[in-house]
């Protein structure tokens, strides 16, 4: 097992002298050995490149500017599609897909004494400088502490963000109408500003680690007890505005999880289609960032979803318009009804000159998976003609379609999901998982995960109702 680099021997009896006082006060804590196990096996993973850091905050709001700050979101957002993006759009988003260097550990720990009140030799039982991934926006780093209720210890992985980057992005974010010039391209008929504002609004949302922190305890707390979605719980007492602290914990990556077999990829799958869809009618709240960074997977169709900055809740008109448009695409084949539905939603002008049912081939795309009860197996083919088909000028359609701001984040996960099962080669009848999913059918459990999902539902109504 690899130790902790960085403290000399002098600092270490410090440090251990500190151990020792925490532990006179909640009794034997270094008798649990599993944070430190869960803390070992962070340590085997592939930590970042440190040859290039970041020193001060004045490097950081540098490297953001020549990176266009909040620009580099919108690329990292596409950066999974972009092969089946029109040239235009897909060269503009190329370059933005830079991700910025590490801060040196000194710059990171300034961070935490500046936001927590003290260094992280202080504050916590243990501490790695070196950080072991990269946010957007800021880079994550392993620690241990003492959990308050219980006296044991606790891995934990705490992220710091980078000083200067909510100058760097609102400075970008005064000039995102360039946002709206590189969307322009996908759509003839698009009217950029509710989209741009839409994703000026929830970048400037992302920048606030208190408002994260919220958004994923609020996760946490809703999947606690679920057999295959885990969500880590913050720990509010080392999270500040721009420091957020977590359970840490250990899994798969995605390129592990490609190597596995049909059977267990195949239940990733269906994990991850019910997380968003289950978030979504239930919640009526996205988890808007379905990148495969993002998650952590365990065997049997267990997923740890991870970074709840880019979260989208959605009133209750907006869901009654959404399961609407499902209800007559999918189940009632109503085009005539979907296109009304489409107009009043802003999607489609209203009297465009098209014919209805050409506006039904157009749009119907997007909802083939689940338009009948069948097995299907999703390809990356499919994903990429479904980002394709969307950005697709020649379609007589696409002149007179638009993304209205409720539909910018709901059309990021349809295609960012879309890819993600597609690479999996996910194999299943999502119209029978869907339909356990829409509060409009609500129908029996159709797959083994079902029947483990549907006994939790009746377990959490029980503790809800206690």
């Amino acid at each position: 097992m690899s130790r902790l680099s960085g403290p000399s021997s002098t600092n270490w009896v410090g440090r251990s002298a500190r151990v020792a006082r925490l532990g006179a006060k909640v009794g034997a804590t270094h008798l649990s050995t599993a944070a430190r196990k869960v803390f070992a096996d962070a340590d085997r993973r592939s930590e970042l490149d440190t040859r290039k850091q970041i020193a001060t905050a004045q490097h950081v709001t540098e490297e953001l500017g020549q990176m266009k700050g909040a620009l580099m979101k919108l690329g990292q957002m596409a950066s999974y599609l972009d092969d089946a993006l029109p040239e235009p759009l897909r060269a503009a988003l190329a370059t933005l897909q830079n991700n910025a260097p590490p801060m040196s550990a000194e710059l990171a720990s300034a961070v935490i004494s500046e936001e927590l009140g003290a260094d992280p030799s202080e504050l916590f039982v243990e501490w790695d400088p070196t950080p072991i991934a990269a946010a957007s926006i800021g880079q994550v780093h392993r620690a241990i502490v003492i959990d308050d209720e219980t006296g044991q210890e606790r891995a934990v992985a705490v992220k710091v963000q980078y000083p200067g980057v909510d100058t760097a992005i609102a400075a970008d974010l005064k000039n995102a109408n360039i946002l709206g010039t590189i969307l322009k391209q996908g759509f003839g008929g698009l009217d950029p500003t509710d989209m741009v504002e839409e994703i000026k609004e929830r970048l400037t949302e992302e920048l606030d680690y208190t408002r994260e922190a919220q958004n994923q305890q609020r996760f946490a707390d809703f999947y606690r007890g679920h057999p295959t979605i885990s969500v880590p719980d913050v720990i509010p007492k080392f999270c500040s505005r721009r420091v957020l602290t977590t359970e840490l914990v250990s899994g798969h990556t995605w390129s592990e999880v490609l190597t596995w077999d049909k059977h267990e990829r195949d239940a990733i799958a269906e994990t991850m289609f019910r997380f968003v869809f289950r978030s979504l009618y239930t919640m009526r709240s996205f988890n808007g960032d379905p990148h495969p960074g993002n998650y952590l997977f365990h065997r049997d169709g267990k997923v740890t979803f991870l970074d709840f900055g880019l979260v989208k809740d959605f009133s209750v008109d907006e869901m009654t318009t959404f399961e609407t448009m499902v209800r007559l695409a999918a189940v009632d084949h109503d085009v005539p009804g979907f296109r009304s539905v489409l107009e009043n939603a802003g999607m489609l002008k209203v009297d465009a000159p098209v014919e209805t049912s050409d506006v039904g081939t157009y749009f119907s795309r997007f909802y083939e998976p689940i338009a009948a009860r069948r097995e299907i197996t999703w390809t990356p083919e499919y994903a990429s003609g479904i980002v394709r088909h969307t950005f697709d000028r020649s379609s007589p359609i696409s002149q007179y379609a638009t993304v209205p701001r409720a539909f910018v984040f709901i059309q990021r996960i349809n295609l960012g999901l879309y890819a993600l099962l597609g690479d999996l080669n996910a194999t299943g009848n999502y119209r029978e998982i869907a339909e356990e999913l829409w509060p409009f059918t609500r129908s029996a459990p159709s797959t083994p995960l079902g029947h483990a999902e549907a006994d939790w539902l009746r377990m959490r109504a029980a503790n809800t109702k206690s």
